[in-house]
């Protein structure tokens, strides 16, 4: 069940509810935000102990929920969340494209790749200071200077930026640098960065786990929102299955199932789901068909000589070739690119 408090609500009013779910050994959470304060309980509390919450003044309604992730429930808001990131809107009418290099890897790399990305028409660019690597010899980001020529690029471009982070003691950092957090599959369950991520008021892509359930996934998003951030973009990117011929399983199906269980936007990143170029196409038409909300596609200016991730990298000009066909298929689906 969710407790919805009142906005005149004093922190005492506050306390006195949850020593009374204390009382009734009633798990909770509170979450603040600068909409409203919520109080999300593990499990619905018997009838009883709900008409007596709705008499607390401070109560302004209590609403039942049968799904473990309540916030991010589409019984609890009908609505579909759209989450403004400068001029962009992700989660609206039209359809976002997420671009750019999976590592910052100089000023002359970031700036070539920026530059083309804007004459293409994307309105957000990707690109990570930060990476967590499968092997430790790899190239693992440029950290703090990345950040700062992420920044420049957004600056001289005018595109929104997302970077991905990795580790609780840079979330402030990253979060003054770029316009969008990034949570990648390999911390999908790291609770102590979701809770940190929560708490940055920055908008928060969540990638989905290699092997996590859907319900997992949008626990983990639970997570980011119940510690004050409704602003979260959940990101399909594949899951891992016997299947040797791509890097892992785009789950498109996800796309509407997610869509009939939430009400947060949802983006695909076909980049990572093949893990070669050549199918990046296909399966970026097949999600913007299937209601994606974004695509999150990596594109680099010589693949060949990235430092990571250059086999299932565009070049820029593949990019601006596809989107054409791309913006055919948004419209219709009665949306636009």
């Amino acid at each position: 069940m969710l407790i919805t408090i009142k906005g005149s609500a004093s922190a005492d009013d506050i306390h006195k509810i949850c020593q009374l779910l204390d009382l009734h050994n009633l798990g909770h959470c509170l979450c603040k935000n600068k909409a409203q304060t919520i109080i999300g309980l593990e499990a619905n509390p018997s009838e009883e102990v709900r008409l007596e919450l709705n008499k607390i003044a401070a109560v302004e309604k209590t609403t039942p929920t049968s799904t473990p992730y309540k916030l991010a429930s589409l019984s609890v808001k009908p609505e579909k969340t759209v989450i403004g990131i400068n001029e962009v809107e992700v989660g609206g009418d039209r359809v976002i494209l997420m671009a750019g290099p999976c590592a910052i890897e100089s000023r002359e790399q970031l700036e070539e790749i920026a530059k083309e990305l804007k004459q293409a028409g994307v309105s957000v660019m990707r690109g990570s200071a930060y990476k967590p690597r499968s092997s430790p010899y790899s190239f693992q980001g440029m950290g703090e200077a990345g950040l700062k020529l992420h920044l420049a690029a957004q600056k001289k471009h005018g595109m929104a930026t997302i970077t991905e982070v990795m580790n609780l003691q840079d979330v402030d950092l990253i979060a003054k640098h770029v316009d969008i957090l990034q949570i990648g599959a390999r911390n999908m369950q790291n609770y102590e960065l979701l809770k940190a991520v929560g708490k940055c008021g920055k908008p928060v892509i969540l990638k989905r786990g290699l092997s996590a359930t859907i319900e997992e996934w949008l626990l983990s998003a639970e997570y980011i929102m119940a510690h004050g951030n409704p602003n979260v973009i959940l990101c399909e990117r594949g899951i891992r299955t016997y299947e040797t011929a791509t890097r892992s399983t785009l789950d498109l199906s996800s796309i509407p199932v997610v869509k009939r269980l939430t009400h947060l936007p949802v983006i695909v990143d076909p980049s990572h789901a093949a893990g070669r170029r050549d199918l990046i196409p296909a399966l970026s038409k097949a999600a913007i068909a299937a209601g994606a909300d974004g695509l999150l596609i990596e594109v680099h200016h010589d693949p060949k000589n990235a430092k990571c991730d250059g086999k299932q990298s565009l070049l820029p000009k593949e990019l601006a070739d596809l989107i054409p066909d791309l913006r055919k298929i948004a419209v219709a689906v009665g949306r636009s690119l």
